[in-house]
């Protein structure tokens, strides 16, 4: 993995897993970096500050990291966070919207929880998580939105694999290239 891109003051603690979740994908752990609290807090204050653009009704975060972000940011922006999550993790009655996407290293179904006495209709979402590789997951997360009438008005990462997307409309903290 070759750094092209780093925005983050603090050292970056990145630790990666070769042939994981399957042979010939490399993962790239993240946790480290929230493990340390000025990191942590930096990678939070970053998002609070590009998202703070963006008229914004809510945060939506995919499982796992995800949550750990969006949480976050969300409850510093006062907005906001909706948790998507995998199927089967939420009663069908809490359920919006199912949707099913490919991975890099296969297929996955998520679920939009529905939102409280409210509609996703006319309503403005940021999308975040920890890394963009291929992009299907938050590019099915944004067309499930827009599906139901909502308007997705940016997405950020903390990571962002660009040589398995090439993806210029992301936000993102730090830009790598695989080697």
């Amino acid at each position: 993995m070759k750094i092209i891109k780093n925005i983050l003051k603090n050292e970056l603690n990145i630790r990666t897993e070769k042939n994981y979740p399957i042979e010939g994908v490399e993962f790239i752990d993240i946790m480290p970096l929230l493990l340390q609290k000025q990191v942590f807090s930096e990678v939070i204050d970053m998002f609070v500050k590009e998202i703070k653009k963006f008229p914004i009704d809510y945060i939506v975060a995919p499982e796992a990291r995800g949550f750990l972000l969006g949480s976050a940011i969300a409850n510093n922006l006062k907005v906001g966070c909706i948790p998507v999550r995998k199927k089967g993790k939420l009663p069908p009655t809490t359920i919006e919207r199912e949707f099913a996407y490919e991975k890099e290293y296969g297929e996955d179904i998520l679920v939009l929880p529905k939102l409280v006495n409210e509609e996703y209709c006319n309503k403005n979402y940021y999308i975040v998580d920890d890394i963009y590789a291929t992009g299907n997951t938050m590019k099915a997360i944004e067309n499930t939105i827009k599906l139901l009438g909502g308007n997705v008005v940016g997405k950020g990462v903390i990571m962002n694999i660009i040589e398995l997307n090439n993806e210029k409309n992301v936000y993102s903290l730090i830009d790598v290239n695989e080697e």
